[in-house]
C-alpha cells in the first residue's frame, strides 16, 4: 500500500489518481453528479405547482350534483372557486376575495342580497384579470356578470351562461397554474 494506507484506501485514491507522464501520481476531481439524481431520476421537464387545482369544472356537472345535493354542491363549487382565485392570484394583485360560504350565510342576508351583487362583480373582474395576465385576455369581465346574470335573467339562459363563462375561464386560469407553476 502507497504511504501508509491500508490496500482499500489505497485502491480508491487509486480510483481517483492519474499518472502523469513524468511517473509522478496526480490526483484528479471526482467526477461532478449529473442531472440524473443519485438514483438514476431525470429532471422534470416543466416546473409543477405546489398545489395542484381541479381543470373539471362543468356546467352540466354542477346542474346535476346542484340538483341531487339540494344546492349543498353549489356552495361548495363557489366557495372553491373563491379559494382557487385567492391561492392563484393574490400573489399578483394583492387582493383576497371573501369566501362564498361567508358571503352566502352571513354577508349577503345581512345586506338583503346587495353583497352576493358586489362580490359577484368584483370576483368577476378578477378572474377576468387574472385570465388576461395568462394570455387570455377578454374572456371573463364584471360585465358579463351584469348582462348574463342580471340581465340575463330574464331570457331564462343567462345564468346558465354566466356559470359556463366562469367555470371556463376557472378551467384555464387553473390548468395554466399547474403547468406553469407561477
Amino acid at each position: 500500500a502507497a504511504a501508509g494506507l491500508t490496500s482499500a484506501e489505497a485502491a480508491g485514491t487509486m480510483a481517483g489518481a492519474a499518472v502523469a507522464p513524468t511517473g509522478e501520481l496526480v490526483t484528479t476531481a471526482p467526477p461532478a453528479p449529473s442531472q440524473a439524481g443519485a438514483y438514476g431520476q431525470s429532471a422534470p421537464a416543466m416546473p409543477t405547482a405546489a398545489n395542484s387545482f381541479t381543470t373539471s369544472r362543468s356546467l352540466i356537472g354542477y346542474l346535476i350534483a346542484s340538483f341531487f345535493t339540494f344546492g349543498l354542491y353549489s356552495l361548495y363549487r363557489w366557495s372553491e372557486i373563491s379559494s382557487t382565485i385567492n391561492a392563484i392570484a393574490s400573489r399578483y394583485d394583492g387582493r383576497k376575495t371573501m369566501h362564498y360560504l361567508l358571503l352566502a350565510l352571513i354577508v349577503a342576508p345581512l345586506t338583503l342580497g346587495i353583497g352576493y351583487f358586489v362580490w359577484s362583480h368584483n370576483i368577476c373582474g378578477r378572474i377576468g384579470a387574472e385570465a388576461a395576465r395568462r394570455g387570455r385576455p377578454g374572456m371573463l369581465s364584471s360585465a358579463d356578470f351584469w348582462l348574463w346574470m342580471v340581465l340575463g335573467s330574464l331570457i331564462i339562459v343567462g345564468p346558465f351562461v354566466y356559470c359556463y363563462r366562469v367555470f371556463q375561464a376557472m378551467n384555464f386560469i387553473s390548468e395554466s397554474y399547474n403547468t406553469q407553476g407561477i
